[in-house]
């Protein structure tokens, strides 16, 4: 099986396949262009996003080429239980932010980045530190989906792997540039229902022609007792928990998703977050079962690149025209966030950098600012090629990253809510939690003897904080401090002692116990309180002249 000769499609095909692609969607956002841009239209589109529209979107920025990749890898190294945590936890989270997000629209109806509520919130500081971890992570998303792009075309083509990059880059850029947010969420409608209809066809396709069900008999021995286990504990220590953490931190602390639950109508955030968790659910597991299906082959990753699994199964199994409809997939799985990341970057420089601190929130120029964001989706384009060529592993980033947005969760989720916390609580929060979760993630400090008792003890607190939030977001405060509390209970008597050998999900939730701890005892005592309504006040609309969002309404709020 690993010698197996894979398919290719030819150039000229492959030329067809992406000049159709982008350039379908570049006359698709030529469709809502205006010759007077407004800088609130390209941020947020008005804030009227309807439901068809929103739950395509949505869907199509949490399912990227990366998570498909990603869940494949998981099934190829963790086994049948691989894809279910990558794939169920991802969606559950999805369902956990909307009742954080009713509240965050509640309090901040016309904002347009998470940072520029908290600038309102807090100040200057927190601002930053929130707008800096999500420019951090827009980049690194944007460069792993190159890498998806220019790993596909490279596999499937006579394309080099840079060639791949600098051509995905280039036709996502090409039809987000001009119309920002909302081309973003419009072409994500036709993406999302393409790519649905092709993993309903692709994956059984697949897994027919690789010798379904026999393959799952024959191919048995080729697993370990853990990956052959649905309730192997290597799958939930290594990837299932550290992916529970992880995501709940991109849920609150990610702009692409920020930005759409500021675009969605304030009364659809509900059957919007719904809809997409059951949408992300079904793809990405499925697509993941390729992963499982390899291991079971005996199938090696060509150059051990683990991110070549997926695009080398259809290379493997599937006829030319089906590998013509699973390359469009994964273009427009990679583009659909791509894009996403463009327009989260764009609105974090024009709000946070330049709207909020260079020029004013009064004084702010909204033309200077889509000045501001071009430019900016531009420079973030070449930098995410430049990176893209490292090549690095898709999985790994994901979960870093998450765990990195872990230390501002919960100082993010109580500034909402809790009208005690302090700027100051806030920032010296996130940064005693990076400085605890760095050491412990990259294996900088030894973690014999006592350091990784206390590890594993803040760790488990770390479970409870990230149970407890969840429930706090269905059942309020009293419900999640029992959740919390049982939690912790029930997970010490397991958890210390060995939690800090699996150095990824113990520096996850030690970023949450540590942000947790210190923002709460920072701000219990706090003599003065927030007044939620400033925060209103104190964002809103740059074009104060324009009805913001006018050209989306027509097309989007029509589909609910």
């Amino acid at each position: 099986m690993a010698g197996q000769e894979l398919a290719q499609l030819g150039i000229g095909v492959v030329v067809v396949l992406l000049v159709g692609f982008y350039g379908g969607t570049f006359l698709m956002s030529t469709r809502i262009g205006k010759k007077d841009e407004d800088a609130d239209a390209y941020m947020t589109a008005g804030n009227k996003v309807g439901f068809g529209i929103s739950a395509a979107s949505m869907t199509a920025t949490w399912i990227w080429a990366s998570s498909m990749y990603a869940s494949a890898t998981s099934g190829y190294t963790y086994g049948i239980s691989g894809p279910i945590h990558y794939g169920l936890w991802g969606a559950l989270m999805i369902l956990f932010i909307y009742p954080f997000g009713r509240r965050i629209r509640k309090v901040a109806p016309k904002a347009h980045t998470l940072a520029e509520v908290m600038h309102a919130r807090h100040g200057r500081s927190s601002q930053l530190m929130l707008a800096g971890s999500n420019v951090v992570g827009s980049v690194i998303s944007l460069m792993s989906n190159f890498i998806a792009g220019g790993a596909l075309i490279a596999l499937l083509s006579p394309l080099t792997f840079i060639q791949g990059v600098v051509i995905v880059a280039g036709g996502v850029l090409l039809y987000t540039l001009w119309s920002g947010f909302r081309a973003s969420v419009l072409t994500d409608f036709a993406q999302v229902m393409a790519m649905l209809g092709a993993v309903a066809v692709l994956v059984p396709a697949i897994f027919f022609a690789a010798g379904f069900p026999a393959a799952f008999t024959s191919g048995a021995g080729n697993l370990t007792e853990q990956q052959g286990s649905f309730f192997s504990s290597d799958a939930f220590l290594n990837q299932g928990a550290p992916y529970i953490a992880a995501v709940l931190a991109y849920a609150i602390g990610n702009q692409t998703i920020a930005q759409r639950l500021f675009a969605v109508r304030e009364d659809l955030i509900k059957p919007t977050f719904i809809t997409a968790t059951i949408g992300y659910g079904a793809m990405v597991i499925g697509v993941g079962m390729l992963g499982v299906l390899a291991l079971y082959l005996g199938m090696e990753p060509m150059g051990d690149d683990p991110n070549n699994l997926v695009p080398q199964m259809a290379a493997s199994f599937l006829p030319p025209i089906l590998l013509a409809v699973f390359f469009v997939m994964i273009i427009g799985a990679l583009s659909s966030t791509a894009d996403s990341d463009l327009a989260a970057l764009s609105s974090i420089v024009m709000a946070d950098v330049y709207g909020q601190n260079v020029a004013g929130k009064d004084k702010a120029n909204p033309r200077t600012m889509l000045l501001v964001g071009r430019v900016t989706m531009i420079v973030a384009t070449a930098v995410a090629v430049a990176f893209a060529s490292l090549q690095l592993n898709i999985l790994d980033l994901l979960v870093f990253v998450g765990a990195l947005w872990g230390a501002l969760v919960f100082p993010v989720i109580a500034s909402f809510y809790w009208d005690k916390v302090t700027n100051k609580a806030f920032t010296v929060a996130v940064i005693a939690a990076l400085v605890a979760f760095l050491p412990v993630r990259f294996g900088l400090v030894p973690l014999g003897g006592g350091v990784g008792i206390v590890v594993d003890v803040l760790a488990v607190i770390g479970i409870g904080v990230v149970l407890g939030l969840m429930a706090f977001g269905f059942f309020g405060l009293r419900v999640a401090k029992i959740v919390g509390a049982v939690a912790i209970v029930l997970a010490a008597p397991f958890a210390v002692g060995a939690l800090h050998e699996y150095a990824t999900l113990s520096a996850s939730l030690l970023a949450y116990a540590v942000s947790t701890l210190v923002c709460y005892f920072m701000s219990f005592r706090a003599k003065e309180s927030f007044d939620f309504a400033l925060i209103e006040q104190r964002t809103g609309d740059f074009d104060q002249d324009d009805v913001a969002g006018d050209v989306p309404a027509v097309t989007m709020t029509r589909t609910n």
